[in-house]
């Protein structure tokens, strides 16, 4: 018998409503070797992000010469998944996710500003509790504003899914595996413009708007989170500057 994700009282397993995102945590600047880090939790899914650049073209027949590229490497531990499992680094779904990131991010950064440079962007996923693509998008973003790389637009990722008749938001582990429609989407928060979306088995159309407008709005509540930390990293850093 299948467990309920959502009870006749309107409750996930974990306690939340339908249209509750997990509680984030982030930090900027982890790594003084990297020009950008940020380390992004969501609930228990833990990610960091590392952007090294811009900086020479290891592979010269890449180079462009009126913008840089742009590389991604996306990795998980082995110990990212409550099931054991061999470590891969080059498995087909990391390189799906890295191709993902690197697509997005070249069409937001300001590329023309760095030409013959590369920018390569690092993501680690040391948990995976559902929607870690997602995210990876969120640590990138800040990452790439620690290091200074101006860009067009924020880039901001959510998981919304359908399960129980009810469209719920910031999909976890448990509810990913009750094999239901499962969106992952990441947009410009200000425009709405959808700059990544994939989904997982098959969701009704019936059902598909009101999965999308509720993923859309999960990317603009975490957009808010990550402005507001931004905000503080910024300020402090320039209190610091000034003491010195």
């Amino acid at each position: 018998m299948s467990r309920e994700i959502v009870n006749p009282e309107g409750l996930r397993l974990d306690g939340r409503r339908p249209r509750e995102i997990r509680r984030i945590t982030c930090e900027i600047g982890l790594f003084h070797r990297a020009d950008g880090s940020a380390f992004y939790t969501q609930g228990n899914t833990k990610v960091i992000a590392s952007i090294y650049g811009p900086q020479s073209v290891q592979q010269r027949f890449k180079m462009e010469n009126d913008r840089c590229i742009v590389e991604c490497e996306f990795t998980e531990s082995s110990f990212s998944r409550s099931e054991r499992r061999k470590f891969s680094k080059g498995n087909r779904k990391s390189k799906e996710a890295a191709l993902s990131i690197k697509k997005t991010f070249e069409s937001v950064i300001l590329t023309h500003l760095y030409p013959r440079t590369q920018i390569n962007i690092f993501v680690q996923v040391l948990t995976d509790d559902g929607g870690a693509i997602s995210a990876a998008f969120n640590a990138v973003t800040l990452a790439l504003v620690n290091a200074g790389i101006p860009m067009k637009a924020f880039v901001t990722g959510c998981s919304a899914g359908f399960v129980d008749n009810t469209a719920i938001l910031d999909i976890n582990s448990t509810e990913r595996a009750a094999g239901g429609p499962v969106m992952h989407m990441a947009i410009h928060p200000k425009t709405e413009k959808v700059a990544y979306l994939s989904m997982e088995n098959k969701l009704l159309m019936e059902n598909f708007e009101d999965v999308m407008e509720l993923a859309v709005g999960g990317c603009k509540k975490i957009h808010q989170v990550l402005k507001q930390k931004v905000q503080e990293y910024s300020f402090a850093t320039l209190h610091t500057a000034e003491d010195f």
